[in-house]
This record gives C-alpha cells, structure tokens and sequence, in this order.
C-alpha cells in the first residue's frame, strides 16, 4: 500500500504545485487518512519540500498493519501532551525552506491559523479547497474491496435481526443490538448512529431510536452501516410487523421501491448526478409525494459515510466509474410512517456489467 499512498501525495503535491504552494498541511482526518494510511487521533500530514511528515500527539498503533501509518512516512511524535500537531507541522515546513503552505482552509480554525502565524509569521498561506475531497471520488478496487466487505457485514448484522422476535423490543434497543453485531462480525464500529423507526416513526431519515415498541402491523424502516478499515457503507430496508401488509403499506412500497430502482439504472459513468436525483424522485413527485422527498436522493460514500458527488436536484458534475454511492429515497406521512430503500453501489460501465450492488439483502416487502 505505500506506493499507493505515494501516488496519492504526489496527485496532491501536483495540485499544489500548479497553485504556487512548496508544501501542503493536511488536518482533515479523513483525508490524512486517504493520504497516510491509518493515522492517530488527532494527526496531520505535511507535503514538505525534502519530505513528508505526519506528525502526531500519540504513537501509531502498532497491533496490527491496517492501523500503522504508511511506513514511508517519516513520523514526528510530540513530546510532551501539550502543543498543536498542525503549529508543529508549520514550523517543519518553515525549516525545510518553504515559504508558502497551503492548508485546508475549510478545516483549518481561527485559533490554528493564529497559532501558525506566530510561529511561522512569514510563511505565505495558501488554500488547497477541496484538492483532496476530489481526489477521493473514485475509489481504487483496494478502497472498494474494503466497502464490499463493509456491505456484507451490515448485510449478514441485519439478517440475523430479521430472525429475532421484534414486537414488544424498543427502537433503542434493536438499534444498539444491530450495532453489537456489527462489531461481533468484524467491523471497526457502525459507520453512522443506527435508526431503528417504527409505526408512525418509520422512513423518517436521520430519525434517532426512541423507547417506543414495536407493535403488530408496524412499518419497521432500519438504517445501518458498518466501518471497515476505515470505508463506510450503509443499507436501508423497509419491513412490515406480525400480520400481512395492509394495502395502504402495498402501494406506498411498491413506489418507493419503483423509484429506487429507476435511480440504480440511472447509475452509469457519464449520467449526471442530477438526473439520477431525477429518475428516481420523478417516480415519486408523480405519484404527488413532492412535498414528502428528502433533499437528495443519494450521495458518495467511502472513509466518510457522506461523501461527494451528491445526487441532488441541483448537483454539478457527471458519475465516473469506480465511485460508491448511496440510492435512498423514502417517503414519510406524518403521522402514519413510511418506507426508505438504501443500497450502497459502485458506478460501473455496462460492459463490466452495469453499476454493482454491495448490499445485497432482499428487498422484497417482508411481513416479520
């Protein structure tokens, strides 16, 4: 993997190059992490001009290779618990002869940019904006092998839930017990907090587990995700409890699941962004649920659960191919619950086979 995170840096160094920066901080922990491999809290990079240095409060942890840095990399530990990795990073810049740094102006805090400037006053800052965020779109087979392992134990958590008696146990409870066999099955941690929704709770997104109980005849919509080394997936499924689904609970699945659908074909390399948003809310605005559609339709995923590209109506840019996302559109009627479908995919061309499917469980409408 060194070589890897080597060509990483360098498309990086380019950038900044081309921008007039001799060096780059990187303070974002995502990106220190697409750059540097497994890194300790707290850590960041600096692009030198003579080398590259990731400097840390803490030692790497050593127990296992998925949790060093890059061996590449020249480490600066701290001494001492006091100090601010990025202040030191500055003053290592300053004494390999750079004059300029450009920094994650996004991520970069008042306090950071003080503290830089009293140690390194005449070091021109400059901005790298989203040079990394970019860089991280498209996924390596590396990068989506560990997504595809992510999806399979979300996938095998959420199937041994369904074969659990569920009426009478609480949102909360389920939702942490998902989270348990998420790391029982080997990941890191889930990749997002669960939501377990039920009844008139269910399909709401981003709805936090409370202590009501299922019940008989509930929509149950479930939300999980799981890490491994780092990436993050996630998969959505709607159920119906204990009896046979009303025909109410019938219709408004069929839709949501039509339009899901429609935003998975829409996935090829080239499509815009906005017209997969499109070919799947068009489904459900037609069926007059405008006023009930979230914000986007999906979104990228990978060593953050909330990536670019967005599926939005108003998103810029084109899918390439090699870039996981996110197809999840739901609809919520206050009062009576709802219905989400989310699936983790990865663009692919046609001739490979059409965009490819991580999470795998069914989604056939499930009386459990």
């Amino acid at each position: 993997m060194s070589e890897v995170y080597a060509i990483r840096r360098t498309r990086l160094r380019d950038c900044c190059t081309a921008g007039g920066s001799e060096a780059a901080l990187v303070s974002r922990p995502a990106n220190v992490r697409y750059l540097a491999g497994a890194a300790p809290e707290g850590a960041v990079l600096l692009l030198g001009r003579t080398e590259d240095v990731l400097v840390s409060a803490d030692p790497p942890d050593d127990r296992s290779p998925h949790t060093r840095p890059d061996d590449s990399l020249r480490l600066h530990v701290m001494p001492g618990l006091t100090g601010d990795p990025a202040v030191v990073a500055a003053s290592l810049a300053v004494d390999q002869g750079a004059d300029s740094l450009a920094v994650e102006e996004h991520h970069l805090t008042v306090t950071r940019h003080r503290e830089i400037r009293s140690v390194a006053p005449h070091l021109r800052l400059t901005g790298i904006a989203g040079a990394v965020e970019r860089l991280r779109v498209v996924k390596d087979e590396e990068e989506i092998s560990c997504l595809r392992i992510g999806a399979e134990i979300a996938d095998q958590a959420l199937g041994e839930l369904l074969e659990s008696i569920l009426v009478g146990r609480t949102e909360r409870h389920l939702a942490l017990e998902l989270e348990r066999r998420l790391v029982d099955h080997g990941a890191d941690g889930p990749a997002f907090p669960t939501s377990v929704a039920t009844g008139p709770h269910a399909g709401r997104p981003g709805h936090r587990p409370t202590d009501r109980r299922v019940e008989e005849g509930d929509f149950l919509s479930v939300c999980l995700g799981a890490t491994y080394r780092g990436y993050r997936c996630e998969i959505g499924r709607t159920f119906v409890i204990g009896t046979a689904p009303a025909d109410w609970q019938i219709e408004l699945y069929d839709l949501v699941f039509s339009a899901q659908r429609a935003g998975r074909e829409a996935l090829v390399p080239g499509a815009a962004c906005r017209d997969v948003d499109r070919a799947a809310r068009q489904v459900l605005d037609s069926a007059g649920y405008a006023e009930a559609l979230p914000a986007a339709t999906g979104h990228g995923v990978g060593l953050e659960i909330d990536e670019d590209p967005q599926l939005t109506p108003a998103a810029m840019g084109k899918l390439d191919a090699c870039v996981p996302v996110t197809v999840e559109p739901g609809v919520h009627l206050p009062g009576r619950g709802g219905v989400r479908i989310d699936d983790t995919l990865v663009v692919r061309p046609e001739a490979d086979g059409g965009p490819e499917l991580l999470t795998i469980t069914t989604k056939e409408l499930l009386a459990l």
